[in-house]
Order: C-alpha cells, then structure tokens, then sequence
C-alpha cells in the first residue's frame, strides 16, 4: 500500500491566524508525501482571493497546489482572468468544477456544466494544464437520473479532463459500480476515491444528508450510542474509515483524497494504519 498516491483538500482560511494554522497542517501531513493539495472555491467565487492566497501559501512551501475553480454564474473572460492569474504562480494543476450559484444570482453566465469549463480551458490553453473533475458515486444530489449523471461525468472527461476524485462516500460498492458503470462508457481516467475522516459525526451526518451520501446503519447508530464520547467517536471513525480505504486500495483505487476540513490529525491517523505515513 506504500505506494498509493494520497492528496488533500482544504478549504481558504477566514483569518491570519487561520492561515497560520494550516500552514502548520500542511507541513504535518507532508509527512505523507502527498501528490499535491487542494483548495475549494466558494459559490460564484466567493473565496476567489482567499483561494488565490491559500494555493500560494502551499506552493512557498514547496508543494504542488490545486486550486478549485467552479464556472456557473462566470464568464468566459472572467475565467481567463482567473486561469492567467495561476499561470503566473506556476500553478499547472486545477480541479474544474460548475460550482453553485450564489444566493440571489439568476443568472448560469456562460458555462453550463463543468464539461464547458474543462472545454473552454482546453480549447483556449492546450494540453497545458492538469485538470481534475469531480465524480459522484451515489451520483449528483441534484440529480434525478443515474444514467444522466454518468453520462455527465463521461462528458467532462472527453472534454479534456485528466483524473477525478469522487465525493466522498462510506459505501466502497458505490464506488466500484460506478467506475464499473463509467469504464463501460470508455472512460479510462484514473476515479480517486475522496475521503472524509469522522471529524465531528453531528456535522459529517449534516453533509451526508444534504449530498445524498449513505452512511450506513449500522455506523450511524454506533456513533449516535456514542453520545458526547468524543475519543470514542474518534477512535470508531478511524477505525471505519481506515477498513473502508483498505476495501479501495485492495480494490484497485487509484489513489486516496483526503478532505481534512483543515486538521490533520485523524488523516495523519488513517494514513499510519494503511502503512502510508
């Protein structure tokens, strides 16, 4: 397992003394050797310089950074402007994504779907970019039909898109049919799995129910009998998340995205228990 590949995601600090903390997190998970880190875009780029200032906080440190960057409600000068921007940083590695509206917004701008953005970049940059998407295993929230959102996903990789990371998810058969359902279609791009440590099991519950994303029963009931144990909860959801990344690398994952909500502890715990670290 030494050799799996292993990213993470974090999202632009609010304050100094925000930034100043994950830049201590980032040295401590280089412990892993990651690939390279990742930094989310809020609705309409909301957190577009915040985003700007945490990629260049990571690159001074000496590691690749990718920047998210969501294209609903944006135009395509506007997406220049922002590509250009990293160009100049020496950023080569981005995650495209269409991204939400901003409250009060009426209008999509001039990109529709991500499969437009990755498109645009490609038609407009070349080859010279390094473009991640996202993939949804128990597909797109927002999504009615799962044939639909497989064959949105299919769109983005033939536009021009490199690899994908998933949503995260607790299910590891979610995960294997859709690569299953996705390779029947040609696509070949490497799927890395997204994972997301049990950090705080109110909040993770609250992103699952809002996502669409399984947790499973029985998960779910062990951690509500837990209460307000919170070493209990910790050392449980180590010991869940550690079995369900095991069951994917053993399965022929690609790789393991971490989204570490900016700790880095109980990824750090993960990785040690898969041998990575």
């Amino acid at each position: 397992m030494s050799s799996t590949p292993i990213s993470f995601e974090f999202f632009p600090p609010n304050t100094p003394v925000g930034s100043d903390k994950l830049k201590t997190v980032v040295q401590d998970l280089a412990a892993v050797k990651p690939e390279f880190f990742s930094v989310t875009y809020g609705a309409g780029g909301s957190t577009r310089d915040k985003t700007l200032a945490t990629v260049r906080d990571i690159a001074a440190l000496g590691f690749e950074a990718a920047p998210h960057l969501s294209c609903v409600g944006s135009t395509e000068s506007s997406i220049a402007e922002i590509l250009a921007t990293y160009r100049a940083q020496g950023i080569r590695r981005l995650v495209a994504l269409r991204g939400d509206l901003p409250s009060g917004t009426a209008t999509a701008g001039e990109f529709r779907y991500a499969a437009d953005l990755v498109e645009f970049i490609r038609r407009t940059q070349g080859s010279d970019w390094f473009i991640e998407v996202a993939a949804y295993p128990e597909y797109h929230p927002q999504q009615r039909y799962a044939r639909r959102d497989i064959e949105h996903f299919a769109a983005k990789v033939k536009a021009g898109a490199d690899s994908a990371i998933t949503q995260f998810f607790y299910n590891a058969d979610a995960y294997f049919h859709f690569v299953d359902e996705v390779r029947a279609l040609g696509v070949t791009v490497p799927i890395v799995p997204g994972i997301m440590p049990i950090h705080n099991y109110a909040k993770i519950a609250q992103f699952a129910a809002r996502d669409g994303i399984e947790i499973p029963r029985w998960v779910a009931l062990k951690m509500e009998g837990y209460l307000d144990d919170a070493a209990s909860i910790r050392a449980f959801g180590v010991d869940v998340v550690s079995r369900l990344c095991q069951r994917l690398i053993a399965g022929g994952a690609p790789g393991i995205h971490f989204y570490t909500l900016n700790q880095s502890t109980l990824s750090l715990d993960i990785c040690r228990r898969l041998g990575l670290a």
